[in-house]
């Protein structure tokens, strides 16, 4: 089986969003919106995973695939629960209503409609795609309630004696909301209530809803938010809420923020991991495959495992312990760095300080961190789907920092990671070209230990 070191990637064509993300029985297993098929989105299967440390991955068969009439285009995205030893999967089952007669994975404009289903693996390792799968939750006839064609992703916990699922939509396709159902069983669901904000754009996808200190944080992906021109309108937000269980009364406290603000991050979703931390994973949108000895081509993979907090009314994504502990060996001179390999350098700018990191620019200007990857986005032609460089965002910035530029620098061929002032923000930028050498202030670097490899 292939496996990955640090950031799970495609094990071969294309992956999209983190679903089913869980420790359970010892292992974490994290599920990925999967086409095995080709490099390019197509029909949704679900990949599979598995890890000791949130570090080493180790892929396994694929775990769900279309069998049902009701999921025969597509198992979407999901979450995962343990119930009486076993695991419980849940996701969105779509049905084309009309096909395109050139590309049998596409629908002509929003021709599908959408219901919700569940499967029950006995070990997390055996998946009956025949027998174990069941709707759940129909698709929609009332508007008021819910979308036909656009409610997605559910995400289910447990909380006392209670099981409850919150579901993306949208109203009209003008305006997203979440929904909540309730159930006791984890089987037969009832539906509370909704909740309708600005802030979910115009279709919500991937919600998440979770305790963090003494409060509730959400997390979602709201559909057209970032209309510039360029690609990736759709975004990834977090927010301090109040959220009352009985009435699954939702009410955002304050501004959302980007989860990251490189924006090429999105569908995050948490678990939490085996101390009790809540931990998020989420999927790093690539417009171009990438060739590699061990795989087909790949596109997609999924960003470091970042621990969430809330301090103050600012959700914060701090780098996870696992993550600390395997960059353990410090390098002296930079000369020593394998660029093949991931790195961490740790650093402090001042205001007009620039690190360059083979031709990825990071700056301290006008109190923000900003970045530019320019240099190191070269374009690949792999399909009818390839879009020029210029229509993807070259620069990032944070907001303002307060004159503090403590920075925390994760770099591998494909992907940078800078965590701003312990996690205050974080810029994740894909990147294709990376050359070697680095140049500007340093204070650490660090690589993997020998045999951590």
């Amino acid at each position: 089986m292939i496996k990955d070191i640090l950031h799970l990637k495609a094990p071969g064509n294309w992956i999209n969003d983190a679903n089913g993300f869980i420790y359970y029985q010892g292992k974490y297993h994290l599920f990925y919106q999967h086409f095995p098929y080709a490099p390019v989105w197509g029909t949704m299967h679900w990949g599979h995973a598995v890890s000791d440390d949130l570090v080493h991955w180790e892929h396994k068969e694929v775990a769900l695939f279309p069998t049902k009439d009701y999921d025969r285009n597509g198992v979407f995205s999901g979450s995962a629960i343990e119930k009486d030893g076993m695991l419980y999967l849940y996701y969105s089952a779509v049905r084309y209503l009309k096909e395109d007669p050139e590309n049998i994975h596409l629908c002509p404009g929003e021709t599908f409609e959408t219901s919700q289903a569940m499967m029950i693996s006995p070990d997390g390792y055996q998946f009956d795609n025949w027998g174990d799968k069941r709707q759940i939750i129909p698709v929609s006839t009332d508007m008021a309630i819910a979308d036909a064609v656009h409610t997605r992703d559910p995400k289910v916990w447990k909380s006392g004696d209670t099981y409850y699922m919150i579901l993306g939509s949208t109203f009209e396709g003008k305006y997203g909301r979440v929904l909540f159902y309730k159930s006791r069983d984890a089987g037969t669901w009832t539906y509370v209530n909704q909740c309708r904000d600005e802030a979910f754009g115009k279709i919500l996808e991937c919600p998440d809803i979770f305790k963090a200190g003494e409060g509730y944080v959400f997390i979602g992906s709201p559909m057209g938010i970032l209309e510039d021109g360029l690609e990736y309108a759709h975004q990834s937000i977090c927010v301090p809420v109040d959220f009352e269980e009985e009435s699954c009364e939702l009410e955002l406290l304050q501004p959302s923020q980007f989860v990251d603000y490189g924006l090429d991050l999105y569908a995050p979703q948490t678990t939490l991991d085996k101390d009790g931390r809540r931990v998020m994973i989420a999927w790093m949108r690539m417009p171009y495959a990438v060739d590699a000895p061990d795989r087909n081509p790949w596109r997609g993979m999924m960003c470091l495992p970042r621990v969430v907090e809330e301090e103050a009314g600012h959700i914060y994504f701090r780098v996870h312990p696992e993550t600390e502990q395997y960059f353990s060996k410090v390098v002296l001179q930079r000369e020593e760095i394998d660029y093949q390999k991931p790195f961490r350098i740790k650093t402090v700018l001042k205001e007009g300080d620039m690190l360059d990191i083979g031709g990825y620019c990071i700056k301290a200007e006008n109190d923000c961190i900003h970045t530019d990857r320019r240099r190191v986005f070269a374009r690949k032609d792999y399909g009818r789907d390839t879009k020029e460089a210029e229509q993807y965002r070259m620069t990032s910035s944070t907001p303002p920092l307060c004159g503090r530029y403590e920075l925390d620098i994760f770099a591998e061929p494909n992907l940078i990671e800078v965590f701003v002032n312990q996690g205050q923000y974080v810029v994740s930028n894909v990147v294709y070209g990376l050359e070697r050498g680095i140049s500007g202030p340093v204070e650490q670097l660090f690589q993997a230990e020998t045999g951590r490899e």
